[in-house]
């Protein structure tokens, strides 16, 4: 089930994670500048970069499969 990870913009999880597998954000100023995600409220600041985190490692381990 999705869950709500930016109350400010009422972004999900899931609709998050789909955007950092499509797009190379390295981190969160990237993604503010980048994306209408992240409006610098803080208040789930934690929760994004762990999903900016976890794109990468997926990114990485895509890399070394290839």
């Amino acid at each position: 089930m999705a869950e709500v990870v930016c109350l400010c913009n009422e972004v999900l999880d899931v609709d998050l994670r789909e955007y950092l597998d499509t797009h190379t954000i390295d981190s969160i100023e990237e993604l503010r500048d980048q994306a209408s995600i992240c409006n610098k409220c803080m208040q789930c600041q934690d929760l994004v970069e762990g999903e900016i985190y976890l794109a990468r490692v997926r990114r990485q381990r895509a890399a070394g499969q290839c």
